[in-house]
C-alpha cells in the first residue's frame, strides 16, 4: 500500500495498516528481548551462530514457497524434494565428484519442480493436489533409494566449509540463504516475470486476457521452487553431516506457515521476500526459545499450530481491510 493509498484509506483501517507493517518487527524484537532476560546465553554468539545455521534450510525453502504462494498456489512437495535432492547428490559423490554431487542435487530439485509445474499447467489440477502427490513420489524414492537409513558418505570437505564454516563470523550456510533470497528478492521486483508472478496470483485470468502466458509463468514459479529445494539440500546434508531420506520432514509447512505469518497474501498476488524473511525469523525464534525454556518438543509443534491459525483469522482481516 502506498502513502498516497494510505492517505485516502479510512480512518478505521490506518491503525490497522501501521500494526501491520509494524508489528511483526516489534514482536520479533519482543520474543528476543524477553528470551534474552530470561536465558542470557541467548544472546551469546555461538547461540546466534548455531540459530542461524537452523533456519539456513528453511530460509532457502521459503524462497520457492513465497513464489508459489504469490501465484496463487502452493508446494507441499518441497521438504520431500531436499531430502530426495540431498540423498541423489550424495549418492552421485563416487561418480562425479563432490562439485558435480552438488550440482546434481539442484538439479534434481529442479526435475521436481519442472513436473510439479508441468503437471499444473498441463492437466489444469490444483496445486494442493499436485504438489501433494508430488510429496509422496519424492519421499517414496528417498526411502528406497536408502533402504530407509540415513546415508553418512557425506565428504568431510562439504560438511566444514559449508556446514559449519564461517566467514567473519558468520555461517556460510546463512551468507548462502540470504545470498538466494536477495537475489530471488531482485528478481521479484526488478523484472517482467515479477511482476507477472504478482499479476498471475492476483487474476490469473485478466493476466491472460493481459497477453501474460500464464502457463510459461507457472512452470517457471515451481521450477524456482524445485531448485530452491534442491539447493536447501546441499545446506540441510553439510549441517547434519548426512542425507536423511526424511530430512526436513515438516518443514513443506513451516515454510507456508513463515510465508503466511510474515504478512503475504494466502490468496496470492500480495507480498514480498522481506515479509517471508520476518516470517522465518519470527517461527525461529520461538523455537530457539522454547528449546532454551526446556519446553517439550511436542508442545511446540501445538505452538506452531497456533501460530499457523492466527497468521490464517489475520490474513483474512487484512484481505476484508483491503477490500
Amino acid at each position: 500500500m502506498t502513502p498516497a493509498t494510505m492517505e485516502r484509506a479510512p480512518a478505521a483501517a490506518r491503525p490497522y495498516h501501521a500494526i501491520a507493517k509494524f508489528g511483526l518487527p516489534l514482536f520479533i524484537i519482543a520474543i528476543a528481548v524477553v528470551t534474552g532476560l530470561r536465558e542470557p546465553h541467548f544472546w551469546s554468539i555461538a547461540n546466534a551462530q548455531n540459530l542461524a545455521r537452523q533456519f539456513a534450510p528453511l530460509q532457502i525453502v521459503v524462497i520457492g514457497q513465497l513464489f508459489a504462494l504469490l501465484s496463487g498456489g502452493l508446494d507441499l512437495s518441497v521438504a520431500s524434494v531436499m531430502a530426495c535432492s540431498g540423498v541423489v547428490g550424495v549418492l552421485a559423490v563416487p561418480y562425479l565428484g563432490l562439485c558435480g554431487a552438488l550440482g546434481v542435487m539442484i538439479l534434481i530439485g529442479l526435475l521436481f519442480g519442472l513436473a510439479n509445474g508441468a503437471l499444473i499447467v498441463g492437466f489444469s489440477v490444483s496445486p494442493f493436489i499436485v504438489t501433494l502427490g508430488m510429496l509422496s513420489v519424492a519421499k517414496g524414492l528417498s526411502l528406497l533409494f536408502t533402504g530407509g537409513l540415513p546415508l553418512y558418505t557425506v565428504p568431510d570437505s562439504l560438511v566444514d566449509a559449508v556446514g559449519f564454516g564461517a566467514l567473519l563470523g558468520i555461517p556460510i550456510s546463512s551468507l548462502i540463504a540470504f545470498g538466494a533470497m536477495l537475489a530471488w528478492a531482485f528478481i521479484l521486483r526488478n523484472t517482467v516475470f515479477g511482476r507477472h508472478v504478482y499479476a498471475v496470483g492476483s487474476n490469473a485470468v485478466a493476466a491472460r486476457n493481459s497477453g501474460v502466458r500464464v502457463g510459461r509463468v507457472l512452470l517457471t514459479v515451481y521450477a524456482i521452487s524445485g531448485a530452491t529445494s534442491g539447493l536447501a539440500a546441499i545446506i540441510m546434508t553439510a549441517w547434519v553431516s548426512a542425507a536423511q531420506p526424511l530430512a526436513g520432514e515438516g518443514m513443506e509447512l513451516q515454510s507456508i506457515a513463515a510465508v503466511v505469518v510474515g504478512g503475504v497474501a494466502l490468496a496470492g498476488g500480495s507480498g514480498n521476500m522481506l515479509q517471508a524473511f520476518y516470517g522465518v525469523l519470527v517461527l525461529s525464534l520461538l523455537s530457539n526459545a522454547l528449546n532454551m525454556a526446556g519446553v517439550s518438543s511436542f508442545l511446540q509443534v501445538l505452538v506452531v499450530g497456533v501460530v499457523i491459525l492466527l497468521a490464517v483469522i489475520v490474513d483474512r482481516l487484512r484481505t476484508r481491510t483491503a477490500a
